[in-house]
Formats: C-alpha cells, structure tokens, sequence
C-alpha cells in the first residue's frame, strides 16, 4: 500500500514502472474497469446471473469457502439468497429452495423463475 498509494477497493487502470513512481498505481474511480470487475465476481464467482426474468445460479468459489450470502433486489422484490458448502467443492449446485420450496437442478446449475410479487423471497442453495 505504501508504494502503490491508490485506494485499495478500487480498480487502478495503470501501474507505473517508470522511476520514481515503480509500483504506484493511477487512474484510480476507472469505472468502466470498476464494473466489469464487479460484474466479473458476482457473475463468474458468486455464480449469480440475471436472464431475463429468471436468475442462472452457478456458483464457482474456492473450496475454502464454507458458502456466502447476498441480497438481490430486482423489479421490487428482494431476494435473501444463502450458498452453502457443507462438502467444500468448488461448484455444482445439488439443492435449491425458493421460499422453501424445491427446484430443479440440471447439469449442476439452477435457473429460477424471478417472480412479480414484492416482497422479500428465501433462496437456499447447497453445493456438493
């Protein structure tokens, strides 16, 4: 951090490597970079993807992840969704329920109807 003097939460678009400033990064607040970055983890890694109307669930996360949560607000519904990973894989989704019903699993992946109603919804998703 001393040397690269930029904010770590963001994405710097160069790292210099020219004396004096070797290592320093700038053109922090890139937001074109910033997006894509955060579309890149909650898209490739959280595996979480709007189609549509309908949510793609195919998580991809470290085998040291016991699982994670989120919240997904779309068209005024929010969605409580909780990955969980009791066998410590990487992917393959073997469960889902919304709102404590079950759902279809194919090919390790989930694709969930996004429903009109408002209102607060339960996701549950195991992975093994």
């Amino acid at each position: 951090m001393l040397r690269y003097k930029v904010e770590p939460y963001v994405v710097a678009a160069d790292v210099y490597s020219v004396p004096p400033h070797v290592g320093r990064g700038g053109w922090t607040w890139y937001t074109g970079s910033a997006g894509w970055l955060y579309r890149a983890g909650i898209e490739s890694i959280l595996g979480l993807r709007v189609k549509a109307d309908s949510l793609l669930i195919d998580p991809c996360i470290p085998v040291a992840w016991p699982g994670f949560e989120m919240t997904l607000r779309y068209r005024g519904a929010v969605y409580e969704i909780s990955v969980r990973n009791p066998g410590r894989v990487s992917r393959g989704v073997v469960a889902v329920k919304l709102d404590g019903l079950s759902r279809p699993v194919e090919a390790g992946k989930a694709l969930l109807r996004l429903g009109k109603e408002h209102g607060t919804h339960a996701i549950l998703v195991t992975l093994g």
